[in-house]
């Protein structure tokens, strides 16, 4: 009964946050359900202290190791969009490629930002008017800028290109004693592996678009921004290049790393100042919305840990045949998707699960703590990108488009793409390459 209480608390999860619901809420109710089911085989498991004590535990400890992180990177964030820093390299990039290349330019162009340290959704605000204007020149239609802009935003920057500063790099170092450059070779041809097969979906999208038919219509969405100078793109590029190289190169904690980079962010736009204080505010706001959500997520995975279900869960992942590796990315990929979530999905697996592998990983020399992070890191990047992701649903909206009309190009490029680096990782890992 405990075990089907968890996977009924995981499937009304899904269910939930399919709808649209807060994960703020949907977790807790998901969790009491599961604590409720655990009540049939432990008659001591009580609801209310499950939720006040196993619940709040996990959920206030997570947020206690993590919120300066997601506050500092909502913050960079912020100040880069609203100085226009981030537009100003985004255009620049996208001049350089050109409009002959418009899909491989926005990719680019998110890709950069994305390994500098700017939020997804910063960049996909950043860069769609951008995207627009080099799709307009092509002529490509309008229906494949969300598959570019997640394809560059959402994959190989987030999880998988060593040094990343994007938390879904950062958690694993937590539960495995790594760093952001663990598994380096790894990496890397994950990261390839997603970038070559999303840019050769999106050029055969491309090619069948326009043989249909189909051309760019100016989008009804899209409000005139204000002509305001940007700033100088090679200076704005500064603070973007000063995180990673802080964080792998000079070795500061990534809180450092992301405080670095805002100092020098308003330095170099000190003619911006009026800006600062909203930025600050909104950085400040959105990082306690985002690691709120992500703690909440957290709590779930505590209460999951605390029923007596879970070890006949623990036993079923760790007798997955083949590697542990395997049971991870399992794991870690199952669980995001039912989250919506890159961050929370890893955060509920590694909570629960990443004590034993790490176990398993001082008993077996050919398991080792850096795959370990980069299975993990990489896997919860695939199933996130589901339907009901926020990301998603965002991206969409930004551009005025549907699911019918562009989700095929985001599922691919952020889900199965993503999914086939997963299964790479894993046979580099048994062959000893990382």
């Amino acid at each position: 009964m405990s075990l089907f209480g968890i996977i009924f608390g995981l499937a009304l999860l899904i269910f939930l946050a399919f709808k649209g619901q807060s994960i703020l809420w949907v977790a807790p109710v998901c969790a009491a359900v599961v604590a409720l089911f655990g009540m049939f085989e432990d008659p001591t498991i009580n609801v209310l202290t499950m939720y006040t004590e196993n619940y709040m535990t996990a959920m206030s400890g997570f947020i206690k190791s993590w919120f300066p992180a997601f506050m500092l990177g909502a913050i960079f964030g912020k100040v880069m969009e609203l100085t226009g820093a981030a537009k100003s390299v985004g255009l620049w990039l996208t001049q350089l490629i050109g409009a002959k290349q418009a899909i491989l330019a926005v990719v680019v162009a998110c890709g950069v930002l994305t390994y500098g340290g700017i939020s997804l959704f910063v960049v996909v605000f950043a860069i769609y008017p951008l995207a627009v204007a080099l799709y307009r020149e092509a002529d490509i239609p309008n229906k494949l800028i969300p598959g570019a802009i997640s394809l560059g935003a959402f994959t190989f920057t987030m999880t998988a290109i060593p040094g990343t500063p994007q938390i879904q790099n950062i958690i694993p170092t937590g539960y495995y004693g790594t760093t952001a450059m663990a598994a380096p070779v790894m990496g890397i041809v994950a990261a390839l592996v997603m970038f070559l097969l999303g840019m050769i979906w999106m050029k055969m999208r491309e090619k069948k678009l326009k043989a249909e038919g189909l051309h760019f219509v100016e989008p009804s969405n899209l409000a005139v921004s204000e002509d305001k100078e940007l700033p100088n793109p090679i200076v704005s590029l500064i603070p973007l290049i000063s995180v990673p190289i802080t964080m792998n190169i000079l070795k500061f904690p990534l809180v450092g790393a992301l405080l670095c980079g805002v100092v020098l962010a308003m330095v170099l736009n000190f003619k911006h100042a009026k800006e600062f204080p909203k930025a600050l505010t909104d950085g400040a706001s959105g990082g306690l919305m985002s690691i709120g959500n992500t703690g909440a997520a957290n709590g779930f995975g505590g209460v999951v840990k605390a029923v007596p279900g879970f070890a006949t869960l623990t036993a079923m992942l760790l007798n997955v045949p083949g590697t542990p590796l395997i049971s991870e990315a399992i794991a870690v990929s199952c669980l995001a998707g039912a989250t919506g979530s890159a961050s929370g999905g890893m955060g509920i697996a590694l909570e629960a699960l990443g004590p034993k592998y790490m176990e398993l990983a001082a008993s077996d020399p050919n398991l080792t703590p850096e795959a370990l992070h980069r299975i993990a890191s990489v896997a919860s990047g695939g199933l996130d990108t589901l339907p009901h992701n926020g990301a998603v649903i965002t991206l969409l909206s930004v551009c005025g488009l549907t699911h019918k009309d562009s989700y095929i190009d985001i599922g691919m490029n952020c889900c199965v793409f993503p999914t086939v680096a997963v299964i790479v990782c894993i046979i580099m890992a048994m062959i000893g390459i990382l």
